[in-house]
């Protein structure tokens, strides 16, 4: 096991079947999403010992069948309590909060699929609580991964646009969820906005290196109608912001939304030297392209299927291994969950 000190338990020593290269890995939540995580980690080359847990047995019998080495528990607090290197986190909403301060009181590094928190004060706790308790903490903003975001990302380090003034950032979906826990804000924190609109937050803070956003305009609705209820989520969010430094932000998401393809992705950077723009390629989820605008005309960054779906866990899984404790970055998600709060506060003002 890593030499660090679970706050309540002494410490590790290295098993048999755990060690810094081959993390023993607890793993919730074996739904699509869950395996879609678990098989790139596998492919990326990880072989450590895996023990999951989900209510649905059928789930955790595909996956047993998918994973054959894996291991299965009854119960949450039967993985946590295991001599386990971390846990990975992919159950509905409502329980990542909880589920996750669980695991980092019992001294466990956690990557949880997002949201994190499904308001502002759930992700505070439990960021509060990786950082005083140095835990690895990581949560799966998965775009950031993609090799479109990584090219133009580094030519805003180099400064290539001049001075940024605008961004405007899409997700639309043509879908919407399939589980009813979606539609109820009380499990799920929100509609298209926490679920799609989480991403683009997260990305205009991880490209401007800017936490510093103030929404001036929201707007919510559901069903073509402005949200009415505290309890109905949205299916069609846009808002406006600023950033401290006045560069303009407008960004819009939806679900079930008529936009001729599977999905409408995109992320567009003005500056006064030019423009970035990353989007998705004839409505796929999966391919992107990356372009550098002067003017008229476009110059291709990066255009690739791009298997990003797994890269955030993979990358977290390599800090893993290093036996790194809490990443300050990790005070972004702080960030990001203010900014939807004050999105879902002020719409309709």
């Amino acid at each position: 096991m890593f030499s660090f000190l679970k706050p309540d338990k002494s410490e590790m020593i290295m098993t048999e079947h755990s060690d810094q290269n081959h993390p023993h890995l607890g793993f919730v939540g074996l739904g699509w999403i869950g395996l879609k995580r678990l098989q790139p980690l596998a492919d990326n080359g990880w072989d450590g010992e895996l023990t999951v847990f989900d209510p649905d047995q059928l789930a955790v019998r595909n996956t047993l069948s998918a994973f054959p080495k894996a291991k299965s528990v009854n119960s949450f607090k039967e993985l946590i309590d295991l001599d386990l290197d971390g846990v990975v986190i992919a159950t509905p909403s409502a329980l990542h909060a909880n589920q996750t301060e669980q695991a980092l009181r019992d001294g466990l590094p956690v990557f949880c699929q997002k949201p994190l928190g499904r308001n502002l004060d759930e992700t505070e706790r439990v960021v509060s609580l990786a950082q005083a308790n140095n835990l690895l903490l990581g949560v799966d903003f998965s775009y950031r991964f993609t090799e479109g975001i990584q090219e133009i990302k580094a030519g805003l380090k180099r400064e290539e646009l001049g001075e940024i003034y605008a961004i405007e950032a899409v997700f639309h979906n043509a879908y919407g969820p399939d589980k009813e826990w979606y539609y109820t804000k009380e499990k799920s924190g929100g509609g298209c906005l926490i679920d799609l609109g989480s991403h683009l937050v997260d990305l205009i803070q991880y490209l401007l290196d800017d936490g510093d956003l103030e929404v001036v305009y929201s707007n919510l609705l559901a069903k073509g109608k402005s949200i009415q209820s505290g309890n109905d989520v949205e299916d069609f969010a846009e808002a406006q912001l600023m950033t401290a430094k006045g560069v303009s932000v407008r960004l819009a998401c939806s679900w079930k939304h008529a936009v001729g393809k599977d999905a409408d992705i995109y992320v567009k950077i003005n500056g006064t030297g030019g423009g970035f723009g990353f989007h998705n390629v004839k409505g796929s989820f999966y391919e992107f392209k990356a372009e550098k605008y002067n003017q008229n005309n476009a110059t291709t960054l990066s255009s690739t299927l791009d298997n990003w779906e797994g890269k955030t866990l993979c990358n977290w899984v390599e800090e893993l291994k290093k036996g790194h404790g809490f990443d300050p970055q990790s005070i972004g998600l702080i960030n990001t969950a203010k900014i939807l709060d004050d999105i879902y506060s002020k719409a309709g003002r």
